[in-house]
């Protein structure tokens, strides 16, 4: 009985998993986007949108890519080598905290990026909560 309820309570105070949303600029038209029109420009597919990534190696961008594309970063990564070894792409700038990726969304109407839900305020819009 003693180690079932050490589990119930070590299991009470795990933090929830963190919501990942990908936001936009306020300056930016957009209010909704699906998961397949996001993925898009994350992973090079189109222009419409300047993506902006976290920090390579980050827990929030592994998390991101594979619930967004199904792929993990290394797989993305490789995607984005092929795109600017032909001169078809530019990489997404990087960004190393939740803060540094607000402030670069919501300075660019065109940018697209990744945060933490908690990190989320009014100087952005958020268009997709990942589940």
């Amino acid at each position: 009985m003693g180690i079932l309820a050490a589990a119930a309570l070590a299991s009470a105070t795990l933090p929830a998993a963190a919501e990942t949303v990908v936001i936009v600029s306020q300056k930016n038209p957009a209010t909704r986007m699906f998961a397949e029109q996001a993925s898009q420009f994350f992973l090079g597919k189109s222009n419409m949108f300047t993506p902006i990534d976290q920090a390579e190696g980050s827990h929030i961008r592994n998390e991101f890519y594979q619930k967004l594309t199904d792929k993990d970063a290394a797989q993305v990564k490789a995607l984005w080598s092929k795109l600017v070894f032909t001169g078809k792409a530019t990489p997404p700038k990087e960004y190393k905290s939740n803060a540094e990726v607000k402030k670069a969304v919501a300075e660019d109407p065109k940018a697209i990026g990744y945060i933490d839900k908690s990190a989320v305020d009014d100087t952005v819009k958020v268009i997709l909560t990942l589940p």
